[in-house]
């Protein structure tokens, strides 16, 4: 049994739904920015792509923990106990990025995680056409294999800690509408 069914197997009912609306959310942001990435990465202007890749995570790693309510912000609101479960949680996984403020140094330490695939990408934009092309498809492939990996450290830590889900996400607005009914239910047969 993986360490994530583990997980899943001690959720309350309807968390591993949320979690999964939250990786669907952030996929979909991945998948833009990663575009955004791969055409920035197709001009043949030597740095822009590695500023515009650096920009895009930047704001990318943090705007995907907010998707699975674990932004700085999101954990540093949370009461005592439950803020370390979470920091455990991510402990366990390894993240460095989830509930941390993304810096340039951070974000240069990811993008060495890929270089391989960016040298690759650089030296493709001098050949024409092809290289282009070579580029862009590489550096939408480094963007989604950087996202990709943080979206599941976020999924990982969102199964085994207690947090909520961000207000105003479907997910979140489910759990709100189950807490009212349950509510509605205690006050119905309290009040008859």
């Amino acid at each position: 049994m993986s360490a994530s069914t583990e997980f899943a197997d001690a959720m309350p009912p309807g968390r591993q739904s949320q979690i999964d609306a939250a990786a669907e959310r952030a996929r979909k942001l991945l998948h833009r920015r990663a575009i955004a990435g791969a055409v920035a990465s197709s001009l043949p202007i030597p740095g822009l792509d590695w500023a515009v890749d650096a920009a895009l995570l930047a704001r990318l790693i943090p705007r995907i923990s907010q998707e699975f309510g674990l932004s700085a912000e999101q954990i540093d609101a949370l009461e005592p106990s439950r803020r370390e479960g979470v920091q455990k949680a991510v402990a366990v996984v390894g993240s460095v990025l989830i509930g941390k403020l993304v810096t340039r140094e951070m974000v240069v330490r990811m993008v060495q995680k890929v270089a391989m695939r960016m040298a690759a990408k650089r030296l493709g934009k001098f050949v024409p056409i092809v290289g282009t092309a070579v580029a862009a498809a590489m550096g939408y492939a480094a963007l989604r294999f950087l996202g990709e990996q943080h979206i599941r450290d976020c999924i990982r830590v969102a199964q085994s800690a207690d947090v909520d889900m961000p207000v105003g996400s479907s997910a979140r607005a489910d759990q709100l509408l189950a807490k009212a009914r349950r509510a509605a239910r205690r006050n119905m047969h309290g009040g008859g």
